[in-house]
């Protein structure tokens, strides 16, 4: 078992949020607090045997006997989205970690929240903190359309409903998002973070860098890995520190297969490249990376890699396993 996974909630209560977006909210079955966690955080979600996801906790930070969070069903998924919808209920139990934050709130002088879909999750949760605590905010959130846009209500009901912006794509009326006009004037003592659709994302950084802001400035969280084109991958060798075993990886398996093939666990979850549970110091070689957990200056460090989906450019990689 994953060892991280170390609470038992019980779902008590669910609902249909939005068009395929249901929310389920998690408590302990005793009625004892729950860990605490920061405006950004995530939880690990054990939905069934050997299938663990990640999802966003969006409700206020603050609270300590629920955690809420929202599951968008995605039909391409791999099984975790759907089995969420199809087979949670009211009183089902499940095994979480305890809250991780690999994308906090931190201190700025304005904070501008941008969402696309689904990628509100993190952001509410964030807006609602910032909103407490009397911070310079506006929330900025897209969605395909007005059925799809989950906690629409909440957030027009909200304390902060003056500071929420909504943009509609089915929707002929509604303003577009102009993320050259928003982003226009970078100030060092702001800060951007986005979440959503990899595409949604990928155009906020671009705005972003084009208008100037640092990249230390522009916070990001992805749900889904990079696309990449496998039709040029090779095979390459991994070789374990502590042992000296080495192993091929063909180019149709990843890092993480063959060394679960031969008896060396790794823990992972996402196997995208998103979530950073597997990450893995590297003593020699060069990996090719390809998650999208690290930064560009942590990649060009090459220390460190996924070994769920990031390969190798060099012959071999040393693992400090």
């Amino acid at each position: 078992m994953n060892p991280s996974l170390s609470l038992i909630v019980e779902v008590k209560a669910r609902h249909e949020e939005a068009l395929g977006i249901a929310t389920f909210e998690l408590a302990d079955p005793h009625g004892r607090p729950l860990p605490p966690f920061s405006a950004g955080a995530h939880i690990d979600v054990q939905v069934k045997e050997g299938l663990i996801r990640q999802y966003s906790l969006c409700n206020h930070s603050e609270e300590q006997d629920r955690y809420l969070i929202g599951v968008l069903r995605d039909e391409a998924s791999r099984g975790g989205s759907i089995a969420m919808h199809d087979e949670i209920k009211e009183g089902s139990l499940l095994l979480i970690s305890a809250p991780k934050n690999h994308f906090p709130l931190l201190p700025a002088k304005r904070t501008y929240l941008l969402a696309g879909g689904i990628g509100i999750t993190p952001i509410l949760c964030m807006a609602e903190r910032l909103a407490r605590t009397d911070a310079d905010f506006e929330l900025h959130y897209c969605a395909r359309s007005v059925e799809r846009m989950a906690f629409g209500e909440r957030i027009k009901t909200s304390s902060f409903s003056d500071r929420a912006h909504f943009y509609v794509d089915n929707d002929a009326a509604s303003p577009p998002l102009e993320l050259a006009k928003l982003l226009e004037e970078p100030d060092a003592d702001a800060r951007v973070y986005v979440c959503g659709p990899s595409g949604f994302i990928d155009a906020v950084l671009a705005a972003g860098k084009k208008c100037g802001w640092p990249s230390d400035r522009l916070h990001t969280e992805y749900f889904t890995g990079a696309a990449i084109t496998t039709d040029n991958d090779g095979s390459f060798e991994v070789r374990i520190a502590s042992s000296g075993a080495a192993f091929t990886v063909p180019a149709d398996k990843t890092v993480y297969q063959v060394l679960a093939e031969n008896g060396i666990d790794i823990m992972v979850s996402c196997e995208q490249g998103v979530c950073g549970t597997c990450l893995t110091r590297v003593l020699e070689g060069e990996p090719d990376h390809r998650d999208l957990y690290l930064d560009d200056d942590e990649h060009a460090l090459n220390d460190q890699f996924t070994p769920c989906c990031s390969r190798a450019k060099s012959k071999t990689l040393v693992l400090d396993l």
